[in-house]
């Protein structure tokens, strides 16, 4: 063969430099892996949590949905928007305020954020409104639960209501007015609240008044056939005896304003509701007492900045101008909305004793495991976990006959010596405290982390960390600087010769109340590795261990993160050097960077990526040259996805050439800068091959074509795709559900 070289010295020169020898392939496909990333391949967090509750709404759209579910859709929309307001919009405008904001992540500048959050949050209320008014509310008049104004009533149901009001609603009330001697009175954060003007007929002049609904009336007030209005404690009264009526309390309110203002006359009133900053910011390195600094700043929380104003359609220019200047708000921040004002108060119709208008009765069942207990002993839970490591799926699996159970064995065992327990969120009446305040004063150990900054909660958690302080639990809140979102519990117990460490891991909080609303994993084991993690982690919470090394846990801030990355690295190169590869997650939210960039890498080298996010995500999937092998769908339904699952296809390194089969971890981390750098969280490798399968099957039962859900394409549009050439796609809630009900020993 000629060498053509050797004919063309410029083209042996072109070779030398630009075309690699075959041995250098590999460093070839490592440069190629490492190519400058597009500046604009993320997705804003902002907007994609409005589209998240964009898909929230959509459920409360679809006419195939049982009618209540759809009202409590648009409560849980409004609410969720009230704390988005409350939180990310009050924050991004304080940064701003600060000077400390920066560009995000999509490349937008805080105030281009700010902007898209206005006009897409106006888009989604109006249409939220709309959905109620228009769809919803017309189809409850046909089922007999009306929703009806004040001139819609009979008269004998005003006359009623008229007693009702003297009775139960006038005592309550405190109009406060606004003159030189009284200054415009402070509007608490998402009150409801109604601006009333009134003349002194006497002289001609007129007066501007505040009135606040109290919190604690109910929301709308229950007429029933016969026209007796319903106290707040049988709202929720079956309507077997017949149709039923509500009317909005402001409407009572309203029509009774001369009852407040004696001797006045009543020339308008209009409603309005106002949504301030309630974020809670402790600095704990200047707080000698954690617990007296949260609570100084809980009160701080009642006077934060408004950073919203609804109003009622139709109010006069000049009260709606009157309300902007004292209250400082701009045109932006002014949410103009048909009556009725505050659909949060939609959970009380939603909750009528109406099954033919609700999702079919559900109830969860003992995990098969647990239940093939055959004794009624307190080891009965231990002896079963000491058998083989058990997954929990709840709430198909029920939680008060697993978590709740072994921690109350616990408390009552005389052979246990210790318990060990974190506490983010909790109930009001949560059996899980009770446990250990029975554990503490039977003598044992008791440790309980209690994270009192968990948002909105606050105050909840500090009465509950006094009440076991008070029985002698020792109570500690974490470390300076990190909030405690891990789900963890540890049993100490004395078997034979020896100690065995019991342990729960789980990826969400201890509430019996949520367990059986959002869906969550957990896992209970005796496994000696994973039983000298979590003490080495508890050590490290209560105590001083900042060099603690774990085995099957991944605790961020440390390891989450690089670990995760380094997992879904190993892929990448698994991928190149032709072995089985593949990544298989499941989060509420993703958000950070890193993570995203090397699902982008994985993606660049061949990797299939299988993302099931709930919530926010801000990587952009199915993007040419970066994310072609990516696919992100998202489930929302009856209950609240919530689970954590992060899966690999092998837990081999790519350089051995071989294949070690699947590594999963669930546990209560998502993929946001907050839980990788500010808060305590930990996820655990799970190491039964069954259990690893069914996380597996459960993932592609969530990405399948023929399962209900939305797909998010490259351009940041979520889809919803739920019917199919041959009819509705498939539930995979309600098929879990039917998968619980016919397992053997469920008695259905």
């Amino acid at each position: 063969m000629t060498d053509l070289t050797a004919l063309d010295p410029t083209l042996a020169a072109h070779i030398a430099e630009h075309v690699r020898p075959a041995d250098d392939l590999e460093l070839l496909d490592a440069e190629r892996e490492l190519r400058p990333l597009p500046e604009d391949r993320f997705l804003d967090r902002e907007l994609s949590w409005l589209a998240f509750n964009r898909r929230v709404l959509e459920l409360a759209e679809d006419p195939d949905l049982p009618l209540l579910e759809r009202v409590r859709f648009l409560a849980i929309f409004a609410s969720n928007l009230d704390e988005f307001f409350m939180v990310r919009v009050a924050g991004l405008k304080r940064r701003i305020a600060t000077g400390i904001a920066v560009t995000a992540a999509s490349g937008g500048s805080p105030r281009q954020v700010l902007e898209a959050i206005s006009d897409e949050a106006h888009r989604l209320m109006a249409r939220h409104a709309a959905v109620f008014a228009e769809q919803v509310q017309p189809a409850l008049t046909t089922e007999g639960i009306t929703l009806v104004r004040w001139d819609e009533l009979g008269e004998s149901e005003q006359d009623r209501l008229r007693k009702f009001f003297r009775r139960q609603i006038f005592p309550v009330l405190t109009p406060l007015a606004v003159d030189p001697a009284h200054p415009f009175p402070y509007i608490s954060g998402l009150s409801l609240n109604l601006a009333v003007v009134v003349s002194n007929p006497a002289t001609g002049k007129e007066h501007f008044a505040r009135v606040k609904v109290p919190p604690l009336l109910p929301r709308f007030i229950a007429v029933d056939a016969s026209g007796r209005p319903s106290a707040p404690d049988v709202q929720a009264a079956s309507l077997e005896r017949g149709p039923m009526s509500f009317v909005p309390v402001e409407d009572v309110i309203s029509e009774h304003l001369e009852q407040l203002f004696p001797g006045m006359e009543v020339q308008e009133h209009h409603t309005f509701r106002v949504t301030r900053n309630e974020d809670v910011e402790v600095e704990e390195d200047d707080a000698e007492n954690l617990l007296k600094a949260m609570e100084k700043e809980l009160l701080r929380r009642r006077f934060g900045p408004p950073v919203r104003l609804e109003i009622a359609d139709g109010i006069s220019p000049r009260i709606r101008s009157l309300l902007i200047r004292e209250l400082g708000v701009d045109e932006d921040e002014v949410y103009e909305l048909p009556a009725p004002l505050d659909h949060t108060g939609l959970h009380l119709i939603a909750d009528l004793d109406r099954s033919s208008l609700q999702y079919p009765r559900f109830v969860a069942s003992t995990a098969r495991q647990l239940a093939e207990v055959e004794s009624a002993t307190p080891a009965d839970m231990f002896a079963k976990i000491r058998e083989r490591d058990i997954l929990l799926h709840h709430p198909y699996d029920s939680f008060s006959t697993s978590v709740q159970t072994f921690l109350q064995q616990a408390a009552a065992d005389p052979q246990v010596l210790a318990i060990k327990q974190t506490l983010y969120r909790t109930s009001g009446d949560s059996p899980i405290v009770d446990a250990l305040i029975d554990a503490a004063e039977a003598g044992k150990q008791v440790l309980a982390l209690v994270e009192i900054k968990a948002r909105f909660d606050e105050q909840n958690n500090i009465s509950w960390a006094r009440k076991l302080e008070q029985a002698g639990v020792h109570v500690v809140y974490g470390i300076v600087g990190l909030k405690t979102h891990c789900k963890l519990s540890l049993v100490v117990r004395q078997e034979g010769e020896g100690l065995r460490r019991y342990c729960h891991i789980g990826t969400g909080n201890y509430n019996p109340k949520t367990a059986r609303l959002y869906t969550d994993h957990g896992l209970l084991t005796s496994d000696l590795e994973v039983g000298q993690d979590l003490t080495r982690l508890f050590n490290q919470l209560s105590g001083y261990a900042p060099k603690s090394r774990f085995h099957r846990l991944l605790v961020a801030p440390r390891s989450v993160r690089n670990g995760l990355i380094e997992r879904i690295d190993r892929e990448a190169a698994a991928a190149r050097a032709g072995l089985p590869a593949w990544i298989k997650i499941k989060v509420n939210s993703m958000v950070d960077e890193a993570t995203i960039d090397a699902l982008y890498r994985a993606s660049q080298a061949g990797v299939p990526v299988d993302l099931v996010i709930r919530g926010i995500c801000a990587l952009r999937p199915g993007v040419p040259g970066l994310s072609e092998t990516i696919r992100v769908r998202s489930i929302l339904g009856r209950f609240l996805e919530h689970s954590r699952i992060y899966a690999f296809a092998s837990s081999a390194k790519a350089e051995d050439a071989t294949f070690e089969g699947p590594e999963v971890y669930i546990g209560s981390s998502d993929l946001m800068h907050r839980n990788l750098d500010r808060r305590v969280e930990a996820l655990v490798r799970i190491a039964d091959a069954e259990q690893v399968g069914e996380l597996l099957e459960l993932l592609d039962e969530s990405m399948d074509d023929g399962t209900s859900s939305w797909h998010l394409d490259s351009d940041g549009r979520w889809s919803r795709h739920h019917v199919g050439p041959d009819g509705p796609l498939v539930d995979l809630q309600a098929a879990l559900i039917n998968r619980q009900r016919r397992r053997p020993g469920t008695g259905r």
